[in-house]
């Protein structure tokens, strides 16, 4: 069964709360529509008191902007900021947000040349428009660190700026808890992926975390909480903030989605399910594509830890249509193209399906999202014994790489997938060490990083492929090794258990092999009566023992 949960009662109101995602990559100003929004979605964007020199009739208009900039709702912020304005065209500080939300996610790279000169020129105009007090002045100057040379430097550059700015700001002004929020979130997006001290996330935490005892109905708070902690070491810390933001928020998608970043780190299948269901019809319901794919691909990936294949293969048949309709130009483009490929790709290899996996075609999208077809058709096409055509997808992870050269950890998530394909290659082709070494180089490397928030997961684990590949090597102490490796930074995970439940067994350890098994079977208590193989085997082991 799926690992029980904490705090069951609060966990069954989030459920019932649970709706709409809002996928994460840059640019989310450029989100196609949403619908409008009622009276009763205003009341349920959580509390925010950010006080500015505005009127006193903009400020209201102006905190439920904030409300929704904090709940990572782009295009709903950037019009309640204009409404701000509207009612105050003296009001600086609207522009202040519109600038803030055109920048769109932290955790977010790429932003597209139209959206930062749109940034751009909102900070601009905030600087124009003005403000009546010094401290307002100082968010309108941090502001224009994201955007200020914006042709010439990188974003991580110039978050780095905004983030020093905000860090000012803080010490300018102590008692300014919007100051703190707002720097915490900044910490998080410029956070190394390959810290495992996690420095950064970690005073993102603090921060956050000494706020949420004063403002426990603040949405920004429990959100940026989920995000300190999203990552496999740190995520039972964000359980709690995860399942009251969709109760303090929820009207705003992305609140309704961030649980399932939680349950995904943890294992909680089942549950990553039943929000990301409801996460992806509201999503359509507000014209958001792309954020439904995104919940989709969350979804899809807890279908195949669980055995629900044919359900899995229920999102697959639906993404098609629902890709048609994603803006190519908008900001949400590459994470709705993202989950397409990555949808593809576990359905072929979390199902060990080599010849849809060798067959699958690449949209010619975005590099990094490329890289997710070449990658899944190189491990088929070795799989199959087709070395022409594996080679050639090799080739491309090779040039896909290099296309994104300047943005050092999508360039890193490649050369893995590089590797470990050339691994497979090189077994298919009868060179054990050449392959275990890639295999190996591959693991290690990704061991040393996380995943993107844009994905619930590597595409296939490089150390659960370094287990597979020692199996079919028949080094099946090392392999249980690799396998009980995985499953500690992945957990929940089918190939992974199930790898290291046969790891076990041929290894000469009926015991080990059959507690496995047994939490394979647990996982896997909704899985498709003639699911896998794997579950047939481990039945018939346990039942023997």
């Amino acid at each position: 069964m799926t690992p029980p949960l904490t705090l069951p009662a609060l966990l069954m109101t989030v459920l019932m709360f649970a709706a709409p995602v809002a996928a994460q990559q840059e640019d989310h100003s450029q989100h196609q529509n949403t619908q409008p929004m009622s009276d009763a979605d205003r009341a349920q964007l959580g509390t925010v008191q950010f006080p500015t020199s505005c009127s006193e009739d903009a400020q209201p208009v102006f905190n439920r902007a904030v409300a929704l900039l904090h709940s990572f709702w782009f295009p709903a912020a950037i019009e309640a900021f204009q409404e701000v304005l509207t009612v105050d065209p003296t009001c600086g500080m609207a522009e202040w947000g519109i600038a803030n939300a055109t920048w769109g996610n932290p955790l977010g790279t790429g932003r597209r040349p139209e959206a930062m000169e749109s940034g751009w020129q909102a900070s601009q105009r905030a600087k124009t428009v003005g403000a009546k007090t010094e401290r307002e002045r100082d968010y309108i100057a941090a502001i224009e660190h994201l955007y200020a040379g914006y042709k010439e430097s990188d974003d991580r550059t110039r978050a780095l700026g905004y983030e020093a700015a905000m860090e000012a700001l803080v010490a300018k002004y102590p008692d300014d808890s919007e100051a703190a929020i707002f720097y915490a979130m900044a910490l998080n997006g410029t956070a190394d992926l390959a810290d495992k001290t996690y420095a950064r996330q970690l005073k993102a935490a603090a921060i956050l975390e000494r706020e949420l005892a004063k403002q426990p109905n603040h949405p920004g708070i429990a959100h940026y909480i989920i995000h300190s902690y999203d990552v496999p070491a740190l995520a039972n810390r964000a359980l709690d903030a995860a399942l009251a933001y969709a109760e303090i928020a929820p009207a705003a998608p992305h609140a309704l989605h961030m649980p399932s970043h939680t349950f995904t780190r943890l294992g909680y299948w089942q549950n990553s399910i039943d929000t990301n269901i409801r996460s992806a019809e509201e999503s359509l319901k507000a014209n958001s594509p792309a954020e439904a794919l995104h919940a989709m691909d969350y979804m899809a990936y807890a279908y195949l830890q669980t055995g629900q294949d044919a359900a899995a293969a229920d999102v697959v048949s639906r993404m098609t249509a629902i890709g048609g309709q994603v803006d190519a130009r908008g900001g949400y483009g590459p994470a709705g193209f993202f989950a397409m490929a990555a949808i593809d790709a576990r359905y072929a290899l979390e199902r060990g399906d080599w010849a849809r996996a060798a067959s699958l075609t690449a949209r010619r999208t975005v590099p990094f999202v490329d890289a997710i077809s070449y990658f899944a058709r190189a491990i088929g096409a070795a799989q199959t014994g087709d070395l022409t055509a594996a080679k050639a997808d090799l080739a491309m992870l090779e040039k896909a790489r290099d296309a994104v050269a300047k943005d050092s950890y999508w360039a890193e998530q490649i050369e893995i997938q590089r590797m470990a394909a050339a691994a497979w290659i090189a077994k298919a082709e009868g060179d054990a060490d050449a392959a275990v070494a890639l295999m190996r180089a591959a693991a290690d490397a990704e061991d040393l990083t996380e995943k993107s928030a844009i994905s619930p997961g590597p595409i296939a684990p490089a150390r659960e492929l370094l287990g597979f590949l020692l199996l079919d090597l028949n080094r099946h102490a090392e392999a249980l090794v690799a396998f009980e490796t995985t499953t500690v930074k992945e957990p929940g995970r089918f190939r992974g258990i199930y790898g290291a439940g046969l790891a076990a067994e041929l290894a000469g350890d009926r015991d080990k092999a059959a507690t496995f098994y047994r939490q394979l079977l647990g996982i896997c208590e909704h899985a498709d009566a003639d699911a896998r193989t794997e579950l047939t085997h481990a039945r018939e082991f346990v039942g023997q023992g």
